[in-house]
């Protein structure tokens, strides 16, 4: 039987993709955050120009080395569990891994699939929003007294400091926000690929074409992120929690407090940044991962 279009196994490809990714995320993301835990924003380009304007360049840098760690193993894992529960669900329903999954069979395994990645990445999140929020002038801009040394210099170090202050809880605060953005956002990311790659695939065909998995990946990462956005937000909040400053009791006391003091719009800030990186990041995904999968099927196919 036919297979539904969507990612079957987990292969080298979940390097070259991240990486590509990662160049977008590490300039983008203390953007992100910055405006989902702080106020003093009015917008996008205020915080570009803010964050420039105190640490130059290397502000917009803060952060990443805890995403070039993880994120290829991350994303790696995440396409395997992906596929191997999506098989394992198949042959629970039909008795053979090869029959075509139906809607919420793919939505099951991306659900099960984000709860995955949430034990996996935490700990890194929670390095790369501290890192992210934590301000440190640069010497160019900076006033005549001393620069006091940055509590974090570095992410391990972050990861260090936060185990020892706060436990190891302290690594996986904001673990409940994590689960609720990432069991419903992976869900919705690849039941919309695979939905988009079968509708944009001519009768007759069995592999989207270039257009089908460009359009399909992009807009697939759009709503995943659209859907994600409030949950992300408050993630974002509660792991900028640190011992004796902490503002949140939960997941439920932020969220409460955070449109209490600013307002239902509060779970949407980081919505526009989050769509308009998605949209060419997760078109970039798919292509390269759809371009290796079906080399290596070809290498395979002539041995």
């Amino acid at each position: 039987m036919q297979k539904a279009h969507s990612p079957p196994e987990a292969r080298e490809d979940g390097y070259l993709r991240q990486q590509t990714r990662s160049g977008w995320i590490s300039l983008l993301g203390p953007l992100e955050v910055r405006i989902q835990t702080e106020r003093c924003y009015r917008g996008i380009w205020h915080c570009i120009q803010e964050t420039y304007r105190t640490e130059k360049v290397l502000g917009f840098y803060k952060g990443v080395s805890a995403s070039v760690f993880t994120v290829s193993l991350i994303s790696s894992v995440s396409f395997g569990t992906y596929r191997n529960f999506l098989r394992n669900i198949c042959k629970l329903r039909y008795g053979t891994v090869d029959a075509k999954p139906s809607k919420l069979d793919i939505f099951l395994a991306g659900s099960a699939t984000g709860a995955v990645r949430v034990m996996l990445m935490t700990p890194s999140e929670v390095a790369k929003v501290r890192m992210q929020t934590q301000k440190q002038p640069h010497p160019s801009v900076a006033s005549p007294q001393p620069i006091s040394k940055p509590k974090y210099q570095g992410s391990l170090h972050c990861l260090k400091v936060i185990a020892k202050e706060e436990g190891f809880g302290g690594l996986y605060k904001g673990c409940s926000a994590l689960l609720c953005r990432d069991c419903s956002s992976s869900a919705v990311y690849f039941l919309t690929y695979s939905v988009l790659c079968d509708w944009l695939t001519p009768v007759g065909k069995n592999k989207p074409g270039f257009l089908a998995v460009l359009l399909s990946g992009g807009f697939a990462g759009v709503l995943a992120w659209g859907l994600a956005t409030p949950m992300d937000v408050i993630k974002s909040r509660m792991q900028t929690d640190e011992l004796g400053h902490q503002k949140y009791k939960g997941l439920v006391h932020c969220v409460r407090e955070s449109v209490r003091k600013e307002g239902v719009k509060v779970l949407f800030k980081g919505l526009g940044l989050n769509c308009i990186r998605a949209f060419p990041v997760n078109m970039v995904v798919f292509v390269t991962y759809e371009a290796v999968l079906r080399f290596t099927d070809h290498l395979m196919n002539e041995k």
